[in-house]
């Protein structure tokens, strides 16, 4: 009687039971983006995804490299609901590595885990933090993801600086934080040369072709003491502002709806700047082959510990590498680079 009992009264499903990793969940959208010259196919379980995915990817030129475009995979996973209370502020990102993986982690509910051989990452966030704090998401998180698994996966060289072109060829813009890197991407931009990107850019080596992901221009208040154009400033002051970790709060200005010319495709490095905050009576001065490496390398410090730094050093020394002044106006540091394009 207790065997007849027990099956006709079975025990309470327990999903946690059957599926204690959620192996199992269904991931009910894909959506697919050519992002830095890989397809990255995006696997989330809820619609609440699709917001920073087009945010961060919607509307950008489709970049093609010369070497063949490898796939990578990114599943989005929500968490279990979180207090929104305790997300006042997004916990800071601490970055962890072992058994293969890199993993970028706010806590137990919002982290990165990137298997860069296998060439997937997991995302995982809650509808809070997604709610609360989309920027955080996008760029600690998601961007991180699409960024490492790219960079990995053809040999890319990252870097922390700007790219502006004309014509299908570039020139790189690196130097300290505060040198003016960002108001010299605007006025390039405004001054009708091509934006590749202001705050990574990613080298192949080989080719010194550059590729970045052209979706936001971050600048500060003090960018509109140069900017004469009222519309312009009336875009850039309708962007949403947001808050780096530093403390810094910037304009996040979308280049997608504004002015200027996103870089249809990647961009041939035509030469490389060392912006400073430093003026001087001479705008560009050439560095010589050992000072450049020395300079690139400490502006650069963990690029400079990946394969193809060497490499792309060599490279930049035979195009040339130079010391740009702070000019008295934007403008005439875009001229200088105008001209050098232009040869």
């Amino acid at each position: 009687m207790t065997s007849l009992g027990l099956a006709a009264h079975p025990a309470p499903r327990d999903d946690e039971a059957i599926d204690p990793f959620r192996e199992r969940v269904a991931r009910r959208i894909s959506v697919c983006k050519r992002i830095l010259g890989a397809e990255v196919q995006f696997e989330a379980d809820d619609e609440a995804w699709l917001a920073p995915i087009e945010a961060a990817y919607g509307g950008l030129p489709a970049h093609r490299l010369p070497t063949a475009a490898p796939a990578l995979r990114i599943e989005l996973r929500l968490a279990e609901p979180t207090d929104p209370s305790s997300l006042q502020a997004p916990p800071p990102v601490r970055m962890r590595s072992g058994a293969g993986l890199l993993c970028g982690v706010m806590d137990a509910a919002h982290y990165a885990a990137i298997a860069p051989a296998q060439r997937q990452a997991l995302v995982v966030a809650s509808r809070a933090m997604l709610a609360r704090h989309a920027y955080h998401v996008r760029y600690e998180l998601i961007e991180f993801a699409v960024f490492v698994l790219a960079q990995r996966a053809q040999g890319l060289v990252p870097l922390h600086g700007a790219c502006v072109g004309r014509n299908g060829r570039g020139v790189l813009l690196l130097g300290d934080s505060g040198a003016g890197k960002s108001t010299l991407a605007l006025h390039s931009l405004l001054g009708g040369l091509d934006f590749l990107a202001e705050d990574a850019v990613f080298v192949q080596p080989e080719h010194l072709l550059a590729t970045g992901v052209s979706n936001f221009l971050h600048v500060k208040d003090d960018a509109f003491r140069f900017v004469e154009d009222a519309g312009v400033r009336d875009w850039i002051r309708a962007s949403p502002t947001i808050h780096r970790r530093s403390g810094v709060e910037k304009y996040e200005v979308d280049l997608r709806d504004g002015y200027g010319r996103l870089a249809p495709a990647p961009l041939e490095l035509a030469g490389v700047v060392l912006v400073s905050d430093q003026p001087s009576g001479r705008l560009l001065t050439p560095l010589a082959a050992d000072e450049a490496t020395a300079r690139l390398s400490a502006d650069q410090p963990y690029a400079a510990g990946l394969p193809g730094w060497q490499d792309f050093c060599r490279q930049c020394t035979r195009l040339g590498v130079h010391r740009l002044a702070r000019a008295r106006h934007p403008d005439d540091a875009v001229a200088v680079l105008s001209t050098w394009l232009d040869r």
